[in-house]
């Protein structure tokens, strides 16, 4: 099992699509002081409050309370007030600490998950209809018999003309083992298709390869639990279709993908090196701090000749960038593309019961250099631009993590200031940062460094 690889340690941080969960030790609260006395305004904020003056806040909090419960113009909803509060003190931390409520906490695991009930339907909207752009193999939609191109024109007998794709999406998933009617309308049928699925557990494709002549192109859209066993199984498909023969290269597109799970970080990273450092994380103590490992295995022996070019630009942020810096690091392989986005710090799910759950900001994070890329992001060995379309130029560009509002600083570090494009052409023939990577491989024109491979 890969889990004996890095410490246990890891499966309770995150980055920006946290699943692992912390459990939070209630603890009584200490006894409040008699004596409270009154806030001191213009008090030095850079000296430690003491327990009076942070009970005083305290006592401020329950009189604005009590005053808004018994004079506000109408009788407010007390819980949407004290989770409203909650969730004013987490965000003015920095922009990725948050309270999630109970759905959204549900929400958040199911989609670091990479698992939902439904019925396992890749969908597009078209005219107002919602499309089958492909069932997924082995999930109810094929069992069913449903078909590329078949149009969903009904759900349960409500019409979906007009309807959101995200409200028909959420209307087709659902708890596992319960029933949902398709009407279907299909080319060349004269009458529609009506079909009865029995929702099941469905795992969201992480990974989609395609061989570009010898060269081959794996894509991961987000760090899910399906991240490294999405490369897992796209690498031994790559090697089944070719018989055993290796690609020519590996190119490794993590375009606009917006992080996750540190310990699939660390699995993916793990997948092309063979031992030293992948990621460093450094929280408030000493003893939170810690040093995740890639140690050699069957796969990074199966790759290791094999040259890497990884795919970033802005969009690339959090668990993208750890894989990104340590595979730089190490000079195990080539970024090409544009500045990343910069988020290098770690969040922690603390689970607060019924209640939902906090996401909290518990560390920093380090690549095996010792390099912060907090507010600046990891710059490609090789900058390739793409040709922005006219109607969107100036609009394809983000600041990243320095942008944000309250975002976490380093003292010493120059933020970045200018913009990084997030633009990807549908096309792959239009996809310069594609191409260029496609002829660096072929033209074995990789990192010069290469082939240490991380060793």
């Amino acid at each position: 099992m890969r889990f004996t690889k890095i410490r246990a340690a890891a499966l309770g941080l995150a980055l920006l699509l946290p699943a692992s969960i912390l459990i939070a030790q209630e603890e009584p609260a200490p006894p409040a002081p008699e004596n409270i006395p009154a806030a001191v305004v213009g008090a030095d904020e850079s000296k430690p409050r003491d327990a009076k003056e942070i009970y005083a806040d305290l006592n401020l909090f329950g009189e604005i309370f009590d005053r808004i419960r018994a004079e506000y113009v109408d009788p407010p909803d007390e819980q949407k007030l004290i989770r409203a509060a909650i969730q004013g003190m987490l965000t003015s931390l920095d922009p990725h600490s948050n309270y999630l409520p109970p759905a959204d906490y549900d929400d958040m695991r199911e989609d670091t998950s990479g698992q939902f009930g439904g019925l396992g339907i890749e969908v597009t909207q078209e005219e107002g209809l919602i499309k089958v752009v492909s069932p997924i193999d082995g999930s109810p939609a094929a069992k069913a018999g449903i078909l590329t191109n078949d149009l969903i024109v009904k759900i349960d007998g409500a019409d979906v003309q007009g309807m959101l794709l995200d409200d028909a999406v959420g209307k087709m998933r659902g708890a596992v083992g319960t029933k949902v009617k398709l009407t279907l309308a299909r080319e060349g049928a004269k009458d529609p298709i009506e079909v009865e699925l029995t929702r099941d557990v469905i795992a969201m494709r992480a990974v989609r390869w395609s061989m570009e002549g010898d060269v081959a192109v794996l894509r991961l859209s987000r760090f899910s639990e399906q991240a490294f066993i999405g490369i897992q199984n796209a690498v031994t498909d790559i090697y089944k279709q070719r018989k055993d023969v290796p690609p020519k290269g590996i190119i490794l597109d993590l375009r606009n993908n917006p992080g996750g799970l540190v310990d699939q970080a660390v699995y993916v990273s793990d997948a092309f090196l063979k031992q030293g450092a992948v990621v460093l994380t450094r929280g408030r103590n000493a003893q939170e701090s810690s040093r995740y490992d890639a140690q050699p295995d069957n796969l990074d022996a199966k790759l290791a000749a094999v040259p890497l070019v990884v795919l970033i630009n802005g969009g690339s942020a959090s668990a993208s960038e750890i894989v990104a810096g340590a595979l730089q690091d190490h000079k195990r392989a080539t970024l090409v593309g544009t500045r990343s986005f910069g988020k290098g710090s770690v969040q922690s799910i603390i689970s607060l019961g019924e209640n939902g759950a906090m996401r909290l900001t518990t560390a920093r994070y380090y690549t095996p250099n010792n390099r912060s890329i907090q507010a600046v992001g990891i710059q490609p060995d090789i900058t390739v631009t793409q040709d922005i379309p006219d109607d969107i130029k100036g609009k394809d560009e983000i600041v990243g993590e320095a942008g944000l509002a309250g975002h976490i600083k380093i003292a010493g570090q120059t933020e970045t200031t200018t913009g990084s494009s997030v633009y990807v052409p549908a096309d792959k023939v239009d996809d310069k940062q594609l191409q260029y990577a496609i002829k660096l491989i072929d033209g074995g024109e990789t990192n010069p460094a290469y082939p240490a491979k991380g060793d």
